[in-house]
């Protein structure tokens, strides 16, 4: 049996398709990977690349989406940077605009904060911790 690879797609919905992709593109780094006009059958959506094979599908709809929390407090989803630097980096191109975000926190094996998009929707952004070798038995 063939083995996962990894996420293709998370599907957001919003009432503002172009404030959501600005917001992604401009604060987060993700890239445009193309966008589909509104025909008479299927809405407004843009796809977002946000690294690897991974995408972020964004669709317009009339109605505004639900933006709680999971059950554990927390966004229930995240999206990955390449090191504290650079969360640190995105961090405070979020608050120079105003946009809300919350402090870096250190968790064992990464860092993470929690930045809230213009729909209010919670997502986590976060930077993997480097690995300590584990100790090698003795010979």
């Amino acid at each position: 049996m063939p083995g996962l690879l990894g996420i293709n797609h998370l599907t957001l919905s919003t009432t503002d398709l172009d404030r959501l992709v600005s917001y992604y593109t401009q604060l987060l780094g993700a890239a445009l990977a193309f966008e589909r006009a509104v025909t008479s059958s299927d809405p407004r959506i843009a796809v977002l690349d946000v690294g690897s094979d991974d995408h972020l599908m964004i669709v317009e709809t009339a109605t505004a989406p639900a933006p709680g929390l999971d059950p554990l407090g927390k966004a229930g989803w995240g999206l990955r940077v390449g090191s504290h630097a650079e969360l640190c980096e995105v961090r405070a191109r979020i608050l120079a605009t105003g946009w809300p975000v919350g402090p870096i926190e250190t968790l064992p094996t990464q860092w993470t904060m929690t930045a809230h998009d213009p729909d209010t929707r919670p997502v986590d952004i976060r930077a993997h911790r480097p690995r300590t070798p584990s100790p090698q038995p003795a010979a």
